[in-house]
């Protein structure tokens, strides 16, 4: 991975609120080059907010926000970033190859067409009229022209909804190999595994509020919970009143149980049942971290609502 250390991306304190509703709630984030930040949160968490004022769509409130230590406001820094939204507005009766020539036209040193359809695998499409293509070809378009410009700073916002499995794993490694070259990319998906396959770094938001940064083993380390499965003439009704065990429940003849404390299930699950077969344990994915961060966050907002009322 590249090993530049400059900043491409930096809020400091942001707040933002509309009609009296906080959106971001003093809010620090800081992307460097070759890096991959996933930015998770569930709707109403406060991305989409921090993502607009990243690229001066809002202005802040409060706080500063800088595009490779400039206003993003300002043309220098815009044209070193290429962006995909979730929604986007193309001339529909444009060919696809027409659409790159065009948006590439904005850029002081853009790549050349054959490789932004390369590396977008759009190849076969660039005689296409925009409106005709699916929606999954459209959303490689739109990736291909976020990158047409050589950016040193790619915004993907949701960037594989709608695309089947081949064409999403094309795309995950067009990320990587442009992170590699040091490009920085921001990410906001719902796909969890994506964010798990791609990201050096995670950040979840809540309320408005950053509430957990750093790698993806740091988030999963947060959680103490893990998942064994394993086949056992033990009932449900039996592992369930274990003092280790969150939840447990079964499968067809397999048992799905998830422990506080693995090590100690499993040497009951041993000791309890003989015949016991088919053990595994994994620990907490992504996933089981996103979830318990944002149940906390939740959990503590409506406490603090309940003692201001």
């Amino acid at each position: 991975m590249n090993s530049s250390t400059g900043v491409a991306a930096r809020l400091v304190a942001v707040g933002k609120s509309y009609r009296g509703v906080t959106a971001l709630d003093g809010v620090n984030l800081q992307l460097r080059s070759g890096q991959l930040l996933a930015l998770l949160g569930p709707n109403g968490a406060g991305k989409t907010t921090a993502v607009s004022v990243l690229l001066g769509l809002l202005r802040p409130d409060a706080g500063t926000v800088t595009l490779f230590g400039q206003d993003p406001g300002r043309i220098q820094a815009r044209r070193r970033i290429g962006v995909m939204l979730q929604h986007a507005e193309l001339p529909p009766t444009l060919q696809v190859g027409e659409l790159l020539r065009l948006t590439a036209g904005y850029y002081p040193a853009p790549r050349s067409l054959i490789e932004s359809a390369e590396l977008a695998g759009i190849g076969d499409l660039l005689k296409r009229p925009y409106a005709k293509l699916s929606g999954g070809q459209q959303r490689r378009v739109q990736f291909a022209l976020a990158l047409c410009g050589r950016p040193e700073l790619l915004f993907l916002d949701e960037p594989t909804v709608g695309m089947d499995i081949q064409a999403r794993q094309r795309l995950w490694a067009t990320i990587r190999q442009l992170v590699a070259q040091g490009c920085a990319v921001l990410l906001t998906t719902h796909y969890l595994e994506e964010a798990e396959a791609l990201a050096d770094r995670v950040c979840v938001m809540a309320r408005g509020r950053v509430i957990h940064e750093g790698s993806v083993d740091g988030l999963r380390a947060r959680v103490a919970l893990k998942r064994i499965r394993c086949l056992t003439t033990l009932s449900v009704d039996t592992v369930s009143g274990w003092p280790e065990v969150s939840e447990v429940h079964q499968e067809k003849a397999r048992l799905h149980i998830t422990a506080t404390e693995a090590e100690a299930v499993v040497r009951r699950l041993l000791d309890a049942d003989p015949q016991l077969r088919e053990l595994e344990v994994q620990r907490a994915g992504l996933a089981d971290a996103f979830t318990e961060l944002t149940r906390d966050a939740d959990e503590a907002s409506n406490s603090a609502q309940r003692e201001a009322a």
